[in-house]
């Protein structure tokens, strides 16, 4: 009887060392919880690597946030000279492209309306509204499991998020395709969970010009429409395929216009200019912000426009859904027809 007792209290304590040692689901995601709750401003950098194309595009990401709602989020390619910037501040929400000297302000509720994988508090919102997400704890790490919340999420529906446990901070975001295969992979370098901004920091004007010190405006000393590299889209649909393309000559550089038709037809056009305008231009954008990954676009029911590397890309149709808009759209990466 003695013998039993012993056991039974050594198995006891073997337990309850054990229970004690590890953190649970909710533990973690309460902790990340109330982290993300206290802190008033952070920045982070990050290196992202987009793999929906033909070859994988790297991108360096600077992110800026202060309490309660200015965001300071931007894009670099790290071998093209371009770049691109997304800014919310009580004006609005708005996408620079410095090399084409203009902005779009949004109508949106961005980032709160889906995914973003660079910024700390969508990604513990992205765990904490899914509770079928999965958890470990791994050489110092909380490692989880989640569904994203993407418009397009049939594209990319999970991913693997990668918290620090000391710090609280992400290292690491893995967003993957519907076969496993990862799509977007995201390192953070650095993150600061002290810093503290001023209202100007989020300036739109401000932002544009700090950002053309890295990156030439159009026509600023560089190439202008001879160096007119058409792209075509790699996503497939069945059913549909390119029917025509022609290139026009337009006020100050060239338009290339993509037909394809099928099942489901969509015109592509992409219009490059010699020279961006003298003065920043604002443009109210009829759509919602959408995140293609290597550029920040606009989405309506029927069209999807976006720019990257100097050149203004818009997807149209009235057969293809939201998704599949999108879906064209990301893999406009492509120098030949596949």
């Amino acid at each position: 009887m003695k013998k039993l007792a012993v056991s039974l209290f050594i198995g006891c304590m073997i337990l309850l060392l054990t229970a004690c040692g590890e953190t649970t689901k909710e533990e973690a995601t309460s902790d990340l919880q109330e982290k993300v709750e206290e802190v008033k401003g952070y920045k982070a950098t990050a290196k992202m690597v987009f793999e929906t194309g033909e070859e994988p595009q790297e991108y360096d990401v600077e992110v800026w946030y202060s309490d309660p709602h200015y965001y300071r989020v931007h894009l670099k390619h790290a071998e093209e000279k371009q770049s691109q910037m997304i800014i919310r501040n009580d004006e609005g929400v708005f996408v620079l492209t410095p090399a084409l000297n203009k902005s779009f302000r949004f109508q949106s509720d961005w980032p709160t309306n889906g995914s973003q994988a660079y910024l700390i508090e969508s990604l513990v919102k992205d765990i904490t509204e899914d509770s079928s997400s999965t958890f470990a704890e791994k050489d110092g790490s909380y490692v989880f499991e989640s569904k994203t919340r993407y418009k397009h999420q049939h594209m990319f529906p999970m991913q693997q998020i990668i918290f620090d446990k000391k710090t609280l901070t992400p290292s690491s975001v893995k967003v993957k395709d519907a076969e496993g295969n990862v799509k977007i992979n995201l390192t953070f370098t650095a993150v600061d969970l002290d810093a503290s901004f001023q209202k100007s920091d989020f300036n739109l004007e401000k932002n544009m010009m700090s950002a053309q010190l890295e990156v030439p405006v159009l026509g600023d000393g560089e190439e202008g429409a001879e160096a007119f590299t058409v792209l075509y889209p790699t996503a497939q649909l069945e059913g549909t395929a390119l029917h025509e393309e022609k290139e026009v000559t337009i006020d100050g550089g060239k338009r290339h216009i993509m037909t394809f038709t099928g099942e489901k037809n969509y015109t592509l056009i992409q219009e490059k200019l010699e020279a961006a305008p003298v003065m920043v231009t604002t443009t109210d954008a009829p759509g919602e912000v959408v995140d293609l990954g290597f550029a920040m676009g606009s989405l309506t029911e029927q069209s999807v426009s976006w720019s990257y590397n100097g050149v203004d890309y818009m997807l149209a149709s009235n057969d293809l859904t939201q998704e599949e808009l999108v879906a064209v759209a990301s893999s406009v990466q492509g120098t030949m027809v596949k």
